[in-house]
């Protein structure tokens, strides 16, 4: 603390991790930047707080990720990897510091400077003193045979001369260390001291131990005025055939657990914070492992095969430590006074259909929703009869269907032979109440009326006519032959579109190249050629058609390998579930498969994609806005990061194609029409980029990955899709959280003593908000963030909404103190630098009206998060 007090050490970040920026969705990069900054201010002080992001190691640089750190309160923003042509480009123009604007929709206050380090992050060359380094250490003593005091400080001057022409003031940055150095800091700090006192001997440059803000208050002192960035820094390449953007999908099983537990991790915390903390179980272990596994070298795929695992251990350590919390509090809500609590059980492995809890023959089922508004959509779970019937919190009879499980699915697992759907779009009763849980109830029917209707099965004869899917809204129709999608109608806006989706893989260049011998790895996708392979000659599918009064279903098979069931729901979108592995490797080739829609809308060669589960990014074929793109690498080079969504829109009708996301992907538009996603990987070369090893997963078995994951689609006007894809987006982000009760207790007898249903809001929530943050600090004090979700004039929904911070039902706030993004300091001591920007009329610093009682309502703009610290009192139960 002594070192603080004095400014002799300074914090630069201070996230728990350095996050990537790619694979990362904005809820949790918030979360993992929030643990470190808190910790920081809670160990060392206020004094401690840090004013510099640096990111020196991340592949690419998102603007949603530089709009986070302006809203966390920090002057500058460093990192060391851009693409080598934008990199070139800059050096000439001295435009390697800028001014970067992360949100069109905040506007400047998502600016913030920043600046490209000139050594990567590295010493200068010839300036190493570490373990391993080869440059000569200083020697000062002129009486021996090795004296290089003259010839040292010559090439000193002659590097800080060499990178200042490249910079814009009178000061300049130099790094020095590396990963791994400081192993001798004794030798290292030795030779710079001589180096800076030499160096300012000769008097040619000034030289002196600085920090990041120290440089960033310099910068700004020289009052000069900064060319404005407002597009990312997305794919990142070193070379012209080394696209770095394999990462964007590599271990795509590790990207969506890291996605499940985030899930968890929120309505952990939110329960937390209904019960006002718990005794000796918390949600801060899964906050340290997903902090963890933001990193850089984890979420991103890019670490050895054993790291990885412990990354999934970790989480999962912590997901068991929430599910205990979790269980403890939903029985503490549901028991009524003088009832024992609840053995509450969660099951882990519902994606493969397995839940020891569901296949008994009675079960109880408590569905928590960490989502602030109303959630109906499908539940499913393994079942093993087909003769139930499932009641809900008022004792009334759900819709439910039982069909059996897949192929895919039963050759994971044996011990479950259906699946039972529970959806009722048209009741609200039966739909999960924000921040709330409604109780499902599943006994064996007696031939009630509306007991769960059985499935019909229809097996698919290549060559037989089209046929088709459809509910309120959407048919979706398959060509006979090929037995692939052939095309999407929506009947309320009175448009079909052709829409062919099928499976691909790109061969995987194995480094043995005529260009360049490059191969596709962890980190790089390099395809060894333009056109991707069939899965099958033709593609053709062999279709299963499961209908019912629930659910339809197409199930797809195109090989061993891979295969995929579409789903169709009333009122709602399709979702295409997808199961892909092990991929095959027995031919020598690496493979990276994708899924692929191809449609018939005019889209110009223009799609989109989020940042990081954010704001919108356009992306324009073969292009990059400010450099000329030299078209090495036609795929990879046009790949970007898919979070949550990419859509396609056609320049005529204004229509939009739009595929969200469970979890990131590699994705892009090769071609007019196209939307293409990677959704797995086997690859037998190393990329040479540090990971020492070939990313093809073992998986359970040893025989290869299977990865299941879902993709929902939607094709509606612009204006429509905007609404959906942010909603749908959020409540994939925070889905239900399911605890089951075995049980053969009638409804009347359980609802005697326990409660049926807890409603947690007790106002209702504006469909542009999100409740981001719900999180217990201390007794009565709780950390909270609400956010607009759509962006600055998106079809009518992008503007300013009023929300009020005061909407629980288990306490009332009394106090509130807004806070800068991090939780780590507040807002109105935090006074950003403004800085002088081409073309743009002065800067406009954060300023908010005070949100004081009674009614402690918060304004938020398109695209903002207000962060606020609240004090409260348990409302009486």
């Amino acid at each position: 603390k002594t070192l603080v007090n004095n400014k002799q050490l300074e914090f630069v970040n201070a996230g728990w991790c350095m996050n990537d920026e790619a694979s990362t969705d904005y809820n949790s990069i918030i979360d993992q930047m929030s643990l470190g900054l808190r910790f920081v201010n809670d160990t060392f002080g206020p004094q401690a707080r840090p004013r510099v992001a640096w990111h020196i190691d991340p592949f690419g640089h998102s603007a949603e990720q530089v709009a986070l750190f302006a809203k966390m309160g920090f002057d500058g923003f460093f990192f060391a990897r851009l693409d080598y042509d934008d990199w070139n480009k800059r050096l000439k123009e001295n435009t390697a510091e800028m001014v970067w604007r992360g949100s069109p929709s905040l506007g400047a206050e998502s600016d913030l400077f920043t600046g490209v380090l000139y050594y990567f992050y590295g010493y200068p060359p010839g300036f190493c003193y570490d373990v391993g380094c080869d440059d000569p250490p200083i020697q000062d003593d002129p009486d021996l045979f090795d004296y290089n005091v003259p010839d040292r400080v010559n090439a000193f001057v002659a590097a800080a001369m060499d990178q200042a022409q490249h910079y814009t003031t009178k000061n300049i940055m130099m790094t020095f260390g590396m990963d791994f150095n400081y192993q001798n800091a004794h030798e290292n700090f030795k030779n710079i001291d001589k180096l800076i006192k030499y160096v300012n001997k000769d008097g040619r440059v000034h030289a002196f131990y600085s920090t990041p803000s120290r440089y960033i208050d310099a910068v700004h002192a020289a009052n000069k005025t900064w060319t404005l960035k407002s597009d990312d820094f997305f794919p990142y390449a070193d070379g012209p055939y080394h696209y770095w953007t394999g990462y964007f999908t590599s271990r795509p099983a590790l990207k969506g657990y890291t996605r499940v537990c985030n899930n968890i991790l929120q309505a952990c915390k939110q329960l937390e914070a209904i019960s006002n903390g718990y005794p000796n179980v918390s949600s801060i272990s899964l906050q340290m492992s997903m902090g963890i596994d933001q990193h850089h070298d984890a979420v991103s795929g890019t670490s050895k095969q054993h790291v990885a695992y412990d990354y999934a251990k970790r989480l999962h350590i912590g997901q068991v430590e929430c599910e205990e919390l979790m269980g403890y509090v939903l029985s503490d809500l549901a028991a009524k006074d003088g009832s024992p609590p609840l053995d509450l059980q969660f099951c882990e492995y519902l994606n493969i259909s397995v839940c020891p809890a569901s296949q008994n023959d009675s079960f109880n089922i408590i569905a928590y929703s960490p989502y602030c508004q109303l959630y109906s959509r499908d539940m499913a779970f393994p079942v093993n009869s087909t003769s139930l019937v499932v009641y809900n919190g008022n004792g009334d009879i759900v819709p439910s269907q039982v069909v059996p499980i897949d192929n895919s699915t039963s050759q994971v697992v044996t011990d479950a032979l259906y699946l039972l759907h529970i959806y009722n779009p048209k009741s609200a009763a039966d739909a999960m109440q924000p921040l709330g849980f409604q109780t499902y109830f599943v006994r064996p029917s007696n031939g009630e009326a509306g007991s769960s209707s059985p499935s019909k099965i229809y097996v698919h004869k290549n060559g037989d006519p089209d046929f088709s899917i459809s509910n309120e809204v959407f048919t979706l129709t398959f060509d006979g032959v090929t037995g692939r999608l052939k095309s999407i109608a929506n009947q309320r806006i009175g448009y079909e579109a052709s829409v062919d989706q099928q499976f691909m893989w790109w061969n995987a260049s194995d480094g043995n190249n005529v260009n360049d011998s490059q191969a596709s790895g962890a980190y790089i996708f390099r395809p060894n050629g333009t056109a991707p392979f069939p899965i099958n000659p033709g593609n053709i599918a062999q279709v299963t058609v499961v209908s019912g009064d629930v659910v339809q279903e197409v199930r797809q098979v195109f090989s061993p390998w891979v295969t995929q069931t579409i789903r169709l729901f009333s009122y709602n979108v399709p979702v295409f579930e997808y199961t892909i592995g092990p991929i095959p490797k027995g031919d020598g080739l690496g493979k990276e498969v994708i899924s692929r829609f191809s449609t018939n809308l005019t889209t110009g060669g223009v799609w989109y994609t989020d940042a990081n589960g954010r704001e919108m990014q356009k992306r324009v074929r073969n292009y990059r806005p400010t450099w000329t793109l030299n078209v090495t690498e036609p795929v990879a080079g046009n790949y970007y990061p898919v979070n949550s969504r990419i859509y396609i829109q056609d320049v005529t009708t204004q229509n939009q194609f739009t595929v969200i996301t469970d979890r990131t992907h590699g994705g892009s538009s090769l071609n007019d029409g196209q939307v293409e996603l990677m959704v797995h990987r086997c690859l037998l070369y190393d990329d040479a980029r540090g990971v020492g090893e070939p990313l093809c997963e073992p998986g359970d078995t040893g025989q290869g990955l299977v990865v299941r994951g879902t993709h929902v689609v939607i094709l509606d006007s612009a204006a429509n899709s905007a609404l959906i894809h942010r909603a749908i987006g959020e409540s994939l982000l925070v889905g239900p959280m399911f605890a089951f009760v075995p049980s053969a207790n009638s409804y009347s007898d359980y609802s005697s003593s326990y409660n049926t249903e807890y409603y947690g809001l007790v106002v209702e929530v504006p469909l542009q908000v999100h409740l981001l943050t719900l999180q217990w600090i201390e007794i009565n004090k709780l950390l909270i963030r609400v956010e607009n979700k759509f962006e600055l004039d998106e079809y009518g929904f992008g503007k300013a909404v009023n929300v009020s911070l005061d909407m629980f039902a288990a306490f009332k706030v009394i106090a509130a103190t807004e806070l800068v993004l991090g939780g780590n300091a507040a807002l109105s001591s935090v006074q950003r630098l403004q800085w002088n920007i081409q073309g743009v009329q002065g800067g406009k610093q954060e300023t908010y009206n005070p949100v004081r009682g009674p009614d402690f309502v918060a304004t938020l703009e398109p695209m903002d998060i207000r962060t606020f610290e609240i004090q409260v009192v348990p409302t009486p139960k």
